[in-house]
Parts: C-alpha cells; structure tokens; sequence
C-alpha cells in the first residue's frame, strides 16, 4: 500500500487520498518550497469529502500507478480541501473561471513553482487527465516567456476579481429601491415550481429569506408566493430526505425531484432558520415539521459528543451515488406487504423505477391535502398512517452500508448551525434547540476561540491546524447576537463585540471600507480576496455588514453604523440587478430603508414575554433585555420596580412603555 504526506492530516478528504501512489502534498510553504527548488510546476486539486466527482477522478487518476508516475516524476502535487481552505480554492476557481468560463469540483490547476496559475479545469477522465498534463508540461518547457505572461495575466485577473472600490456617491436607500431588487429578480423566479427558472437547482436559502423580509414590508403577494412555492417543492421533492429528514445540496433538474445526494451541514442550517421564520409568518404546520425533521437529522448524524457539527456526508455509499437513498419496487413491497400501495402511490415510486436503474427517489406529486383527497382518506389519518410506515423504511435503511462521514468541524458552518438552533427555539419554543444551541456556542468558545479572540477555523481529533477566515468570524458573531436575542444574557453580546473587534483589527481594508477574506497573520497567497457575492452561502462580507449595523444599534456605536453604510453603498449598484446573490444585502437595504424597531423587555417577566414577541414574524425587530441594567446603553434607566416594562424604539427614540406584549405589537404596527 503507498503512503504519502497526506497521511498526518486530520481533514477526511485529504485522508481519502493519503494512499494515492501520487505523492501528494498539504497545502503550505512546503509544498511551495519544494516545487521552486525542484524548478517543478505545482499541481493544485481541490475538493471535499462529499464530492462524487472527486471519487471518480480519484478512481481514475489518482489511484493509477500509471498516472501517478508521470504526475511523481513532472510536478509537485497539492491536495487540498476547500472546505478547509476556502481561502486557496477562491484564488484558483477564479483561474479557472477566468481560463473556461464555469468551474466546479474536483477544480485542477497547473501552477508555476510560486503558485501563479498557468492552466486548468475541473473533472478530467484518465486520458484527457495524462494529455492536459503532458500538453501544459511541453508548453511551458518551450514556451517560457508565454507561460509568464500567461501566468501575469492570470494572476492580475483573480486580484481585480470581487475587489471593491469606495463608492463616493452619498449613501442612501429606499423602499422605491427595495421595489426594483425585486422587479428585476421576479423575472427569473420559478412560481410553478419554485426556485429560480434553471435547472439544476440549488436552494439559495438567503434569497428567500430576503424575499420573506419584503412581503413584510410592503405586502408584495408575489415575494410571498415565491417563497412558500419554494419551501413546498423542496420539502416535497427528492431533494428533501423524506424518510430521515434534511436536505441534499442540490437538485439536478428543475422540480426538485433528484438530488446530487450529498448533504451539507450549511445548507440544513440555513434552510432550518428559513423554514422557522416562514412558520412565524405563515403558521404552515408542514413547515413546523420540516424544521423538526431536519434538526432530527442533525443530531442523529451530524453532531459530535460535545456539541460541535459534522461537515457533511458523502452522495456515495458502496461506490455509486444515492444508493443509501434509493428504493427497488419490489423491495419496497416486500418490507411492507399488504401497506405498501399506500406509501408507493404517496412517494410516486414506479416498477420501472422514477430514477436510473431500476430505482426509485421518494418524493411527493402533490401537497398532503391534495394526496388525502385523492386517497380519500382525511389528512390526520393519512399523517398517521403514512408515519408509521416511515418509521418502518427508516428502520431498514439503517441496515444499509452508509454515506461516509466527512467529520471535521468547521467554525463557520457550526455558527450556522448555531443559529438555524437559535431560530428554530424562538419559532417553536422547544428548549431542547436551545440547549444545542448554548451547547455548540460553549464549544466554540472552549476550542475554536483563543485568549485575543483569534478563531481557529478547524478542528478535529481535538486539534485546529487552520488559522480562522472572515465568514468564520462573521457567523460566529451573527450566531451569537441571535442567542443573545434570545435568552438576553448579555455573554453572548459581549463575545460578538469582541470578535468583531479582532474582525477590524486584522481583516479591515481602510481604503475601500471592506474586509479581506484572509486575516493579516496568514502568508499571502497569490491574490488576497473580498467575498461579496452570496451564494449557497451568504458572503462574509455581507454577514460582517449586518453584523455592524446589529451592533452599532445595540451600542450606540455609531461608527460601526457607517461602517455598515458605506460598505452597502459599495455594492449598492450590483445589489438591484444581483437577485440571490446579493440577497444579504438586500436585506440589509430593507434594514436602512425602513428602520427597524429596537424593542426593550426590562424586568423580571423578560423571557416569557420575549417568547410571545417570536410568535410573530418580525424581520425589523431587534429584540433586547434583561432582568438588570447590564451594560447596553439602551438598558439604562428602563427598570421601575419589579414591574416588566415593554420600550418601542426607533431612531433613538422610545414610545411610552407598555405592560403587554400586544400593546407594544400595536405600537409597531401604528
């Protein structure tokens, strides 16, 4: 068996390759050292643990010796995680981007030895793999000069790429302006089938809750329709595990029928918090039972003796994608006899198959009133029955070989989850999400936070090796200003101030009003990146500009606020033709176009009285308090004697205080 250098990481993806017969590196000086002193170009290949097309080209390539002798003898090979270093993987998607016009994973880049990228793509099959490499070998042997300039040219594009310049122009934001975000994103919106008029399909969970945001604020039926046609399909279709709950990353068709099977803690995270907020506004059970299903999922397979988050888990199991998921027919029928033409009609399944080979993707043609009318059965005795028949194929599945377990625990996507917890508790007053969700804030705190306020990015096996990048700041400070909002211990508040803090000291770009993806502690790579644009996730950027506005209202801190301000008027322009992927910026105009409500709960009833606010879906209220003064300057002077007192306030300025929660809901809405 062959051993290489990858064998003392701690990342799954990487240990994944450790046996490969290429002698394949971990990113760092080493590596790069190496290929200058050897005068060898640096091969790059990024992935993650649950990439199917990384297993293949892993199968194809990278496991034959063949291969492995030539890639051995000519180059300098790098394997990295991009869930790990996002930092390395923006650098070159944007090469590849740049050279090809799409990038994906597996993402392979030439480089030469200082790491400025020459040529590259994503997945190659064994041939086409040895051609490239042999082709780019002999090109840059006899073609230095060129493979310079090529390289210059490159290297100068990734560095314009997503950089901001300072918009001069006075900031400001309106409802008019909020009204043309959404003019020019419904045009693109799928309001048959939800999501957005392509296919595949991927969730984009910011972008509906901006559009929630916005029916609120103007009563747009449209924004509403397009989110809860979007929460249904998905929860209805492949996409969504209807057995053990949890959602897969994408769907590579239009109706959200078959899903590229991997799941990810980031996207159930955010589609959790979604889900909780529709449920506030609409009170739609079904998306109660969404949100408890997939938080079910979590803690069976996603959550660690301590409290932290898993990653992922892989879209294979005994090597052939979805195969955990998937039922035959027969199968089907002969685990549960004389039930099963109930549960077959329900989760459309065929003799044929609905999918490839034989097999069948449980999803739902229909809502569950619609399904009960046509079985003729009323909806609760359809519930119950289709219930107890879940347990039974759930039970089964279980005997199946399982996806494997991408087990690292990442700062950013566990402050994710922290949140989705925090919104789940606050919609459905379940102290059990609380509980996780305290649990994994004190897991950060114990292991991924230093005594400065430095964050690790990683951590596994009980070390962190990666030092922390802006979105593992940025949501860890969103994570804990939400679980402040919602037990009103002040710890919570203060670490985020903290952190945001560090965030300034060491991220912060003076000259433009933005923040570095990278820290100022980390050895450059060969371009320092801004991440603006959301997408599966929102940008860090985005999340550290509502983190300031949230904050600066909170401190009366009003440096922070024009922090925020000028940050958005940078990106102002992008945002009303951007659709989803300006969506957290679009929240944040929502924010400054029609100023929120910072409401006060001061006195001994704070807590329960806080819990019938989240009965209510109130996106431009911003809750504090307390059973004592503590040190937000808002506290001051709001305590009378026992009594619980209620504070509407907005632009600094407070209506008369009121003893119940509805009087204080009227002052909001009058």
């Amino acid at each position: 068996m062959f051993t290489n250098n990858l064998i003392s990481e701690s990342s799954p993806y990487l240990l994944q390759h450790a046996h490969n017969p290429v002698n394949w590196h971990p990113w760092g000086e080493k590596a790069l050292l190496k290929a200058k002193t050897e005068d060898k170009l640096l091969l790059v290949s990024i992935g993650y643990a649950a990439c199917h097309w990384c297993h293949v080209m892993e199968h194809e390539c990278f496991e034959d010796e063949a291969v492995a002798g030539f890639m051995n003898e000519n180059f300098v090979a790098v394997k990295v995680d991009r869930e790990e270093r996002p930092d390395v993987d923006q650098v070159y998607m944007d090469a590849v981007q740049l050279l090809t016009g799409s990038g994906g994973w597996p993402l392979n880049v030439i480089c030469l030895p200082d790491g400025r990228p020459v040529y590259g793509g994503t997945y190659f099959p064994k041939q086409r793999w040895l051609a490239m490499l042999e082709q780019v070998l002999d090109y840059v042997r006899k073609n230095p000069v060129e493979a310079e300039q090529q390289a210059k040219s490159l290297t100068d594009g990734i560095r314009g790429s997503e950089m901001i310049r300072e918009n001069k122009e006075t900031a400001e934001f309106t409802m008019d302006e909020l009204a043309l975000v959404f003019s020019n994103w419904k045009m693109g919106i799928d309001f048959i089938n939800g999501g957005l008029q392509r296919a595949p399909k991927f969730p984009l969970p910011v972008g509906y809750e901006f559009l929630l945001q916005y029916h609120f604020l103007s009563g747009d039926a449209d924004a509403l329709l397009a989110v809860t046609t979007t929460l249904n399909k998905m929860a209805e279709g492949g996409i969504y595990d209807q057995l053990g709950g949890g959602f897969a990353r994408y769907s590579t068709d239009a109706l959200w029928k078959v899903p590229h099977f991997e799941k990810m803690l980031y996207d159930n995270a955010q589609l959790v918090s979604l889900y909780s907020k529709a449920f506030q506004a609409t009170k739609n059970p079904y998306y109660r039972s969404v949100v408890y299903e997939t938080l079910e999922f979590v803690k069976r397979e996603l959550t660690s003796a301590e409290g932290a988050f898993y990653s992922s888990l892989d879209a294979d199991s005994e090597g052939e994608e979805g195969l955990f998921y998937v039922w035959k027919y027969d199968e089907l029928k002969r685990i549960l006899k004389n039930d099963a033409g109930l549960i077959i009609d329900y989760y459309s399944l065929t003799k044929e198959g609905n999918w490839e080979n034989g097999n069948n993707i449980l999803y739902k043609p229909g809502s569950d009133k619609v399904m009960a009318e046509a079985f003729g059965l009323p909806e609760a005795e359809l519930m119950i029955r289709i219930g107890e028949e879940k347990k039974i194929l759930l039970n089964e599945r279980s005997k199946r070989i399982r996806p494997a377990l991408d087990d690292k625990i990442l700062t950013s996507w566990n402050a994710m989850m922290l949140k989705g917890y925090v919104d789940a508790y606050r919609a459905f007053n379940d102290e059990g999400f609380l509980r996780s969700a305290v649990s994994n804030a004190e897991f950060i705190l114990q292991n991924l936070k230093h005594e400065d306020y430095r964050l690790d990015r990683n951590f596994k096996n009980g070390r962190s090796s990666i030092n922390g990048f802006l979105d593992d700041y940025a949501f860890t400070i969103d994570a804990f200003t939400s679980l402040y909002q919602a037990t009103f211990n002040e710890k919570w508040l203060l670490e985020a101030l903290q952190l945001t803090a560090y965030v300034l000291a060491h991220f912060y770009d003076e000259s433009s009003g933005m923040f570095y993806y990278t820290s100022d502690l980390d050895p450059a790579l060969v371009a320092r990146k801004m991440e603006i644009t959301d997408n599966v996730i929102p940008s860090a950027n985005s999340a550290m500009a509502k983190n300031l506005f949230l904050l600066g209202r909170m401190f009366y801190n009003d440096d922070y606020l024009a922090k925020s301000q000028r940050m958005l008027n940078n990106v102002k322009q992008d945002a009303f033709r951007g659709g989803a992927y300006y969506a957290n910026w679009d929240i944040l105009i929502a924010w400054f176009a029609s100023d929120p409500y910072d409401v006060v709960i001061a006195g001994e009833d704070c807590l329960s009285k806080r819990r019938v606010f989240d009965q209510h879906y109130l996106p431009n209220v911003f809750l504090c308090g307390g059973r004592e003064e503590g040190k937000l300057p808002i506290l001051k002077g709001r305590f009378t004697g026992g009594l619980t007192k209620i504070y509407v306030c907005r632009h600094k300025v407070c209506q008369m205080p009121v003893n119940e929660v509805a009087e204080a809901i009227k002052q909001i809405f009058t």
